[in-house]
């Protein structure tokens, strides 16, 4: 069985068109990997960044956090970790299938991986609406009352919630980003002479996916289950 690691790794079939700047297939092929990864570097910088921050003041103030952690839907986070899970298995089949030329099974792998993609925003948008329900979205409909601020809540559950809105609704535009080049793609690819014309795109594109999805894996113990 071909492990999801040497999926991702396998260079170019033989036709594939190689670009004038490139000598060979497998040449194209690895600069197209290593700009990705380049880019994904910078990725990885930017939420480590954010998470640095989210730690510090975890740590300084950890009674108001672990409150507003505690009110969090952790139901739905995990459902929306499975569906993310299961998307990076279709994205990866994708690929796989790519490189085999199965122009079928490619449309079905990628169009799985849109209605996943599409299923954890509608998830996410729910428990949004939740939480605005429950006057827990900072500036907009955050009411609490002063007089029972110290009797009810902790300090700085408020600094919580704006550190978990902004890391989701990052998360969440790099989601849609995603979705939208996943869309693209799988229009292009129902042309059989895409996979000649355009060998790497699939794979560059995985990996973007399979990068979002490893950042929610970050996301959801550190916001819904480190209490």
């Amino acid at each position: 069985m071909t492990a999801p690691s040497d999926i991702l790794r396998a260079p170019p079939q033989a036709g594939s068109k190689v670009h004038h700047q490139f000598e060979t297939a497998p040449q194209q092929h690895e600069a197209a990997v290593l700009g990705m990864w380049t880019f994904l570097a910078t990725e990885v910088l930017f939420f480590g960044g954010a998470l640095m921050a989210y730690a510090i003041y975890r740590h300084a103030y950890h009674a108001g956090f672990r409150f507003g952690s505690d009110h969090l839907k952790e139901m739905l986070g995990g459902i929306n970790t499975g569906v993310l899970l299961t998307s990076s298995l279709t994205v990866a089949l994708a690929v796989h299938f790519a490189h085999l030329h199965n122009r079928r099974a490619v449309l079905i792998a990628l169009c799985v991986t849109i209605l996943l993609g599409l299923a954890f925003l509608a998830i996410k948008g729910t428990e949004y609406k939740l939480e605005y329900d429950e006057h827990l979205v900072p500036a907009i409909n955050f009411q609490l009352d002063a007089k029972d601020a110290a009797e009810i809540y902790p300090p700085h559950v408020q600094l919580f919630m704006i550190f978990y809105f902004v890391l989701t609704l990052i998360h969440a535009t790099h989601m849609l980003v995603g979705i939208t080049l996943l869309a693209i793609t799988t229009l292009m690819a129902r042309r059989q002479a895409f996979f000649s014309e355009h060998p790497n795109t699939i794979e560059i594109i995985g990996l973007y996916w399979h990068f979002v999805d490893l950042v929610w894996i970050f996301l959801f113990p550190l916001l819904y289950l480190v209490r």
